[in-house]
């Protein structure tokens, strides 16, 4: 492995694991009992997003006014349907555990970066230990414990900062626009592997169908494409 590669962070909803399906099966639910349905293109636009914006976006699509309060409440709902849909099995996605081995096995730092909040991030992270057999990352870092989520770059400096490397010895392994944003303005490559919505070519940003075939050597290729990418000061 070239010595520029310090560090994997991983997004964990649709990138890791299949998870997303769950969050929009909670979002269509919640669409139901406001008398609406949820379109497609409103619920690929709260991919990875916030659970504010999420819930600012199926208003919106549902011609519906909500009050702050109502809108707590909601976002509440959402994520504790979301956890007991997980309690029903965390299916890994495509190549997703083969690379995170193959990472740990080479002596890299790992992160989990997530806009999800810890209580249920919890619930994924104590599955995927189980399945490994221990917990395979170094740090996780959720949307509760962050000065601002993604789009924003604070997440994935954050976990730089904490992993004790710089943003350019990374790279970060994204499905949604928001998460790819977020890693890019971070200054960190990126590979972007979309699922439920599309994500266009940037620079800094390496595109893939699926992790299935993704190990060190295309790991070293993302973070070679990254040169250039401008780090935050």
């Amino acid at each position: 492995m070239p010595s520029d590669l310090a560090a994997v962070l991983f997004d964990m909803d649709g990138t890791l694991v299949q998870t997303e399906e769950y969050w929009g099966e909670a979002m269509f639910e919640l669409a139901g009992s406001l008398g609406g349905v949820m379109s497609p293109e409103a619920r690929a636009a709260t991919v990875g997003t916030s659970m504010r914006r999420s819930m600012e976006v199926l208003y919106a699509d549902l011609g519906v006014e909500r009050t702050e309060e109502q809108l707590l409440a909601d976002a509440r709902w959402v994520e504790d349907r979301a956890g007991e849909l997980m309690s029903t099995g965390i299916p890994w996605r495509p190549g997703a555990r083969e690379l995170l081995e193959s990472v740990r096995e080479a002596g890299l730092s790992t992160a989990l970066v997530t806009t999800t909040p810890r209580r249920l991030a919890d619930i994924v992270l104590d599955s995927i230990t189980a399945d490994l057999g221990s917990d395979p990352f170094d740090l996780t870092v959720c949307g509760d414990e962050v000065a601002a989520r993604k789009p924003d770059p604070a997440p994935y400096l954050q976990a730089a900062a904490a992993l004790g490397v710089a943003p350019s010895a990374c790279v970060v392994v994204e499905d949604s626009l928001v998460g790819v944003t977020s890693g890019l303005a971070a200054g960190m490559a990126v590979l972007g592997v979309p699922a439920l919505q599309p994500v266009p070519p940037a620079p800094g940003l390496t595109l893939r169908d699926t992790l299935a075939g993704v190990g060190l050597a295309e790991l070293a290729e993302v973070r070679a494409a990254g040169d250039g990418v401008s780090t935050p000061t």
